[in-house]
């Protein structure tokens, strides 16, 4: 499937372990859930396109149960390239991916 629409929003870099996430918001959640339907990939994941600051990259968001949410991790090139440390606050434009 592939599809233009995207959304764009802020959201603090939180970590667990060694991973950097940023939680979707719900309604973004809520969305996404409505277009992919029963189209994911292993653990719920859906294959989007990302752009925080002047980095974009291709990726996953994945659903968590304790956020309520899809969550994205931000690997450490991202977040070294923009100077991103946990508890900063992110801007996200976040695009499906076609599959």
């Amino acid at each position: 499937m592939v599809t233009d629409r995207a959304w764009t929003f802020e959201a603090t870099l939180w970590r667990d372990g060694g991973w950097r996430f940023v939680t979707v918001p719900a309604q973004a959640s809520d969305e996404v859930d409505a277009v992919v339907g029963d189209a994911t990939g292993g653990f719920g994941s859906v294959r989007v396109r990302v752009q925080v600051g002047a980095t974009t990259w291709l990726t996953s968001v994945f659903p968590s149960t304790a956020h309520a949410a899809y969550v994205l991790p931000v690997k450490k090139a991202v977040r070294a390239a923009e100077a991103l440390d946990e508890g900063d606050t992110v801007r996200v434009v976040l695009r499906l991916e076609g599959r």
